[in-house]
């Protein structure tokens, strides 16, 4: 498990870079001061070394089904290039050119097979795909209406779009949509004719909130406002091999393979490998191949991923892993169960201390979701994430960036590795802490610590001194002895 020691290095207190640099070259002093601005508001991405903590617990990776961590996908791959000793390494070049081979083409078939779709092209990630997408199939006079919290790769892809009207939606907020789409046709007068195409992008699980898209509700209103000129890209980056028939996905599950226009599933997450395909019919494969700059310049699958991608496809198809979705759907609830029974938490919930949103009537819906944000005082998250990393369980904040300011939360990612007697310890540890925390705010005391946090902050300070004085922190403050 973590020591106070390698959060304090994970969770540096920053130095303010720019400033001291007066008379260095201009070029690095201007990446120091862009740099300066995350250092200033502790939103610095750093590549954390040990990460996890040796004998942790994981409630942070996306291993969901736990096929790298159990090493199932690794024996199918041995046993694949076993079945292919002559393999090419490499691919040698882009598909368009002399990159492709029998090998791929077969995968995306089978791949295409599997999800009930009518063709599949593989991108090296669910983001060059995302970025493929919208680059290339929105056309002039489209419109893109989209959920308020898609991926960033939607986002940046949108950018790239040849369609200039894009619309957001609040998020999973049916009334909200229809008002977006009810807009357009009042103000869009070749997409009301039905000559041009309202193309709307959601997630169907959104990583950040661990809630899904209502897509039923969306599609049934988009076919009864845009009859025929409305079309759907959905981001299954989350369910793949989650939800669904032997992991299908959440498109799959609620039996709507017919009404979605373009599914992203990627490999990267619960499949252990990596990639991404867009699930598609055959005239947005081939406008994808000859228009997706990110496909047509770069170099095709090396065989290894390739082979990789197509164990896991393999292990999903052969039904080896539908236990583990089933035992995914039970820990996960009884997590849920757990925290809700400890005498803790209802004081805790009433307080603002500790609230978990997409909890809420969890016994009521046909399945639960899981990633589990867990919202506290925006200034409490990292004390948070310190007292469960010191009691040994993995899981870290999520800052902005990646979510909207003031809409930190620590997030909980749990497996199919996961056992109750984990996601048991894992709340009592919670509510161990959040009971520290209102004995804090009864207290009064406006300048008290919890326990766990004093621990990290010793050795914050302590690495400070090391680095010197005269140097300026991220609050602007010189460091130096007292």
């Amino acid at each position: 498990m973590a020591d106070a020691a390698l959060l304090a290095e994970w969770f540096p207190d920053y130095e303010l870079k720019a400033p001291g640099m007066r008379g260095e070259s201009v070029f690095y002093r201007n990446l120091e001061e862009q740099l300066d601005a995350r250092r200033s508001t502790r939103s610095m991405f750093t590549l954390r070394r040990n990460e996890p903590a040796p004998n942790s617990i994981d409630f942070s990776t996306l291993d969901f089904l736990g096929l790298t961590h159990n090493g199932l996908v690794r024996q199918q791959f041995l046993d694949e290039l076993a079945e292919n000793p002559k393999f090419n390494l490499g691919a040698g070049g882009s598909r368009t050119l002399n990159g492709n081979n029998n090998y791929v083409d077969m995968l995306e078939r089978e791949v295409a097979e599997f999800h009930g779709g009518d063709a599949a092209l593989l991108f090296g990630s669910g983001f060059d795909a995302n970025m493929a997408l919208f680059e290339v199939i929105p056309r002039p006079g489209d419109v893109i209406v989209f959920d308020e919290l898609v991926h960033a790769s939607m986002h940046d892809g949108m950018q790239k779009s040849l369609a200039l009207t894009r619309q957001s939606f609040k998020h999973n907020d049916v009334d909200s949509f229809r008002e977006v789409l009810t807009e357009i046709r009042e103000t869009q007068e070749l997409v009301k004719k039905g000559q041009r195409t309202v193309i709307i992008a959601v997630e169907s699980l959104y990583s950040m909130d661990g809630d899904c898209s209502p897509l039923k509700d969306l599609v049934r209103i988009a076919k009864e406002i845009f009859p025929g000129n409305s079309q759907f890209i959905v981001d299954e980056a989350h369910t793949t091999g989650v939800f669904g028939k032997q992991g299908r996905g959440y498109v799959n599950q609620l039996g709507l393979e017919s009404e979605i226009a373009m599914r992203m599933h990627t490999c990267g997450k619960a499949l252990s490998c990596n990639g991404a395909f867009v699930i598609c019919k055959e005239t947005v494969r081939e406008a994808l191949i000859n228009h997706a700059r990110g496909f047509i310049y770069s170099t095709g699958p090396s065989f290894p991923t390739l082979a990789a991608i197509r164990s896991s496809y393999r292990l999903l198809k052969g039904g080896q892993t539908e236990h583990l979705q089933s035992h995914l759907q039970n820990v996960v609830k009884h997590f849920f169960r757990t925290i809700t029974d400890n005498p803790v938490w209802d004081e805790a919930h009433d307080e603002g201390i500790l609230n978990i949103p997409n909890m809420e009537d969890w016994e009521a819906k046909p399945f639960v979701t899981h990633v589990v944000p867990v919202m506290t005082r925006q200034r409490y998250t990292t004390w948070l994430c310190w007292h469960l990393q010191l009691a040994g369980f993995n899981c870290f904040p999520i800052d902005y960036p990646a979510v909207p300011r003031g809409m930190n939360r620590l997030r909980v990612v749990i497996h199919a590795h996961n056992t109750e007697a984990e996601v048991e310890s894992l709340a009592e540890a919670m509510c161990e802490w959040a009971q520290e925390m209102l004995d804090i705010e009864e207290s009064g005391e406006k300048r008290a610590v919890p326990s766990a946090a004093k621990r990290v902050i010793a050795c914050q300070t302590e690495n400070r001194a090391k680095a010197g004085n005269g140097k300026i922190n991220g609050n602007g403050v010189k460091n130096g002895l007292t």
